[in-house]
């Protein structure tokens, strides 16, 4: 009902235990509380909150305009809904060392299994974007040791992301991600690869686990789950998946609504009452209030 009945040490452990199978863990992105639960309704393996997301859902581009507070309690709202392990953007850390040591913190507090760090300089930019800067190696370092450095529940997974494939080249972004696992990142994240043949190099190269981005309209082409699975990834995520179907069908909806003066013909696309009230979970509600509030006292 209210909240998740797992806790945040929980979910942590079970998605390194989901990473020790050595399946691939499928992260579809959850732009609201309300995705979040359908996702877990249907089933997946966890949830992936997105910076680019939260950036655009308060109208803002994905260039550093958000705050760590903002993206923060967005992590807060989603993780305490579901039971699923949740693995959020923390975009460059939000600053220097001591600034990334915060932001773990605020996250692990917002209770999130999971997070990445990337190596771009501060204010960062979309990872599918041209013209992106990095930060040299030893700074990269820096920021993923003070990530393990600051986690006080050694369950929580930090993922390090290099965005150095398209700026410095394959040979250079692998490099660096035997860095980042040095430095104690958990898992890699190897950003705007661009064939089946780079995400091959990436598992070739490193031992801990790897996370594919499959985002639409980037520069990596869009592989289905079995074949990163078959090239020995162990998650992969759909950042702006949901938003981009939603906000399609707000769009047209809205435009017809506009044109034709009612949304009658909309109906049959649209999510029903009923639904909604079952994914929310009226019924649960309904029967917890009269479980507390119903009570006849009886005369002494």
């Amino acid at each position: 009902m209210l909240y998740s009945h797992t806790s945040a040490h929980d979910k942590r452990q079970a998605l390194r235990a989901k990473l020790a199978s050595g399946r691939l863990l499928r992260l579809p992105g959850a732009f609201s509380p309300l995705v979040a639960r359908l996702i877990g309704e249907q089933g997946w393996d966890g949830i992936y909150i997105s910076g680019a997301v939260v950036a655009a859902d308060l109208a803002l581009p994905d260039i550093g305009l958000t705050s760590l507070e903002e993206v923060a309690e967005r992590g807060r709202r989603i993780a305490r809904v579901t039971d699923l392990p949740a693995l959020i953007d923390a975009d460059t850390g939000f600053g220097e060392p001591v600034n990334v040591a915060r932001t773990v913190q605020e996250l692990e507090d917002a209770g999130v299994a999971a997070l990445h760090l990337e190596d771009q300089e501060n204010p960062k930019r979309c990872g599918h974007l041209d013209h992106k800067r990095l930060v040299d190696g030893a700074t990269m370092v820096r920021r993923v040791g003070a990530a393990a450095e600051a986690r006080r529940d050694d369950a929580l997974l930090i993922v390090a992301r290099t965005d150095a494939r398209a700026v410095e080249g394959l040979d250079a972004a692998i490099a660096r991600a035997r860095d980042y696992v040095e430095a104690g990142a958990d898992a890699i994240f190897p950003e705007a690869l661009t064939s089946a043949d780079e995400f091959a190099a990436f598992r070739d190269a490193l031992e801990v686990p790897l996370l594919a981005n499959m985002t639409e309209f980037g520069k990596s082409p869009l592989l289905a789950a079995d074949e990163l699975e078959a090239l020995g990834y162990q998650m992969v995520i759909y950042p702006v998946t949901t938003l981009r179907l939603a906000m399609a069908a707000v769009e047209e909806g809205l435009q017809r609504l506009r044109d034709e003066g009612s949304q009658t013909a909309l109906l049959d696309g649209m999510q029903t009452r009923a639904r909604l009230y079952q994914l929310l979970d009226y019924r649960g509600y309904n029967t917890f209030d009269q479980g507390i509030f119903d009570i006849t006292l009886e005369d002494d």
